[in-house]
């Protein structure tokens, strides 16, 4: 006779009474909300560096979702040139942010990010910045960018974008409760 699965887990843990559960995957989480737009608000203190997010809407687009990726581009007012890339890798997820221009190609600044700190279960991930992203950046000139930490969360109702530095923080939470019109494409999507 086969044993149910939690008895066996029970009967590894020396019949203890308490089980651990398993949370979803980071990336299957977001699936239902594939397809879909959300508005977001900035919530950090505002800075001379979010000027250009000032009096536009924050838009959220789960543009598409697979096993091991989700490509959500963040519109901000008219510009369309963003999207967060959320992949799978060995160990756990990678964010990295595709820019790209009206006609589609990529922009000088482009594909910087990291890979996670955090269990792929956890609602909130941490990306550092990879080596790449530091050496792009202080090829570009922004040295104090190689020491971004990025966050992304997913709790009931609520996706938050953050970034993280010495001197910044910028954090946009979307009220995924309430979907919107789907904007435009994402340039070069």
């Amino acid at each position: 006779m086969k044993m149910p699965l939690i008895a066996v887990a029970l009967a590894m843990l020396g019949g203890c009474a308490t089980t651990t559960v398993l949370a979803p995957d980071f990336l299957a989480s977001l699936t239902p909300y594939c397809g879909r737009a959300y508005v977001g608000r900035i919530v950090s203190p505002p800075v001379p560096a979010d000027e250009a997010f000032a009096g536009k809407a924050l838009i959220m687009h789960v543009a598409s979702c697979t096993e091991d990726t989700v490509r959500i581009p963040f519109h901000v007012g008219d510009d369309h040139s963003r999207t967060w890339v959320l992949s799978r890798t060995a160990v756990g997820l990678r964010l990295k942010h595709d820019h790209r221009h009206v006609d589609g190609t990529e922009d000088r600044v482009t594909q910087y990010g990291g890979d996670s700190t955090t269990p792929p279960t956890a609602p909130r991930q941490n990306f550092p910045a990879d080596a790449f992203t530091k050496e792009l950046l202080q090829r570009e000139g922004n040295v104090a960018g190689m020491n971004n930490v990025w966050g992304v969360e997913h709790r009931p109702g609520v996706f938050v974008y953050e970034l993280r530095r010495p001197g910044r923080f910028f954090r946009v939470e979307f009220d995924l409760t309430k979907p919107v019109a789907t904007p435009p494409p994402a340039w070069g999507s």
